[in-house]
């Protein structure tokens, strides 16, 4: 069984740079055909996909956040990390780690952009 755990600040300052870590249990982030995605969803609004990196490194960004988002891995860890810059207070939501495609999700981490 998949298991996604999300992990980074739940608090952070306007103009800074929002870092989180998705650690993968129970399946490995290179297994062919897989991509892995960070989703959003702000409060009152609907789900935001932000961008996946694939089983092979390949990378993809919603276009309206392209400009500020960069997404990761570590494969010793079986990680895949997500960093959205120049961060508002628009940009406070849970934030989601998932394999989408095959229905497994973290449990979601709220960050909060607040001075």
């Amino acid at each position: 069984q998949v298991q996604l755990q999300e992990s980074g600040p739940g608090l952070v300052k306007p103009s800074q740079t929002l870092s989180l870590t998705c650690t993968v249990s129970g399946g490995s982030i290179t297994t062919n055909g897989y991509g892995w995605s960070w989703i959003r969803q702000p409060p009152g609004k609907g789900l935001e996909w932000m961008g996946a990196i694939t089983y092979s490194g390949s990378t993809y960004y919603s276009p309206s956040l392209k400009s500020r988002t960069s997404i990761s891995r570590d494969t010793s860890k079986n990680q895949f990390t997500l960093q959205l810059s120049s961060v508002t207070p628009e940009d406070t939501a849970v934030y989601y780690c998932a394999r989408p495609g095959q229905g497994y999700w973290g449990q979601g981490t709220q960050v909060t952009v607040s001075s």
